[in-house]
C-alpha cells in the first residue's frame, strides 16, 4: 500500500474509534504510519481525508446491505419482502458493536462545524440514494433515471437517516426490517383503500 492508502486505512480506524470531530491529523498520521504533508498532498485537507474515509466505511458495507436479495433469493425488486430484507440487513450493521453509523449521527449534529465534510458527505449522498433505488427496486445503478434520485431515492434516503438516527439514540425501541415493511404495507393499504 501507498501513502494515499494507508492515510485512509488509518482514518477509518480514527473515526471508528473517536469519530469526526475528535480526530487530529496527527492522531491520522500515527494510525497509518505516514507524515502530516501526505494528507494534504493526497487529500486536501483531514476533512477531506475523512469524508472520504466515512464514504469508504459506508461502502463496504453496502454488500451487507443486499444480503441474500442481491444473491437472488427471490424477494421481487420492488416488493415488500425485498423491502423487508434489505431494511433488515441494515439494521444488522447497526447493531454490529462499534457501528459507524453512529458517525452519521455525528455529522448531522455537527455539520455546520465540519463543513467540508459535510459538504462532501452531501455530494456523495445522492449517490448513496441511486444505490437504494436499484437495490430496493432491481436494476443498475447507472440505469436508474434522475427523476427516481429525486423521489423514490430522497424518500430511502430520509427512512435511512431517521433510522440512524434512532438506533443511535434508543437501539432498544428502534424498529426492524420487518416493522418497517409492516409500516409501509399498512400506508400502501390506506391509500388504496382511499382511491375509490
Amino acid at each position: 500500500m501507498g501513502h494515499r492508502e494507508d492515510l485512509l486505512e488509518g482514518a477509518k480506524r480514527c473515526l471508528l474509534e473517536k469519530g469526526f470531530a475528535r480526530t487530529t491529523a496527527r492522531d491520522i498520521v500515527k494510525e497509518s504510519g505516514t507524515n502530516l504533508a501526505s494528507i494534504g498532498y493526497h487529500y486536501g485537507s483531514k476533512d477531506a481525508l475523512l469524508a472520504q474515509a466515512y464514504v469508504s466505511l459506508v461502502e463496504g458495507a453496502s454488500a451487507a446491505f443486499a444480503g441474500d436479495a442481491g444473491a437472488g433469493s427471490g424477494a421481487a425488486p420492488g416488493s415488500l419482502e425485498r423491502f423487508r430484507e434489505v431494511w433488515s440487513n441494515i439494521v444488522a450493521t447497526m447493531r454490529e458493536p462499534g457501528s459507524f453509523w453512529r458517525l452519521s449521527a455525528e455529522i448531522a449534529v455537527m455539520g455546520d462545524q465540519l463543513p467540508e465534510v459535510r459538504d462532501h458527505l452531501a455530494r456523495a449522498q445522492r449517490e448513496a440514494s441511486r444505490g437504494f433505488v436499484a437495490l430496493l427496486m432491481g436494476g443498475r445503478e447507472e440505469d436508474v433515471p434522475e427523476d427516481a434520485v429525486d423521489t423514490l431515492g430522497a424518500f430511502y434516503t430520509v427512512l435511512m437517516t431517521g433510522l440512524i438516527a434512532q438506533w443511535t439514540f434508543d437501539p432498544k425501541t428502534a424498529p426492524d426490517g420487518a416493522a418497517l415493511a409492516e409500516g409501509l404495507r399498512r400506508i400502501i393499504e390506506a391509500a388504496n383503500a382511499n382511491q375509490g
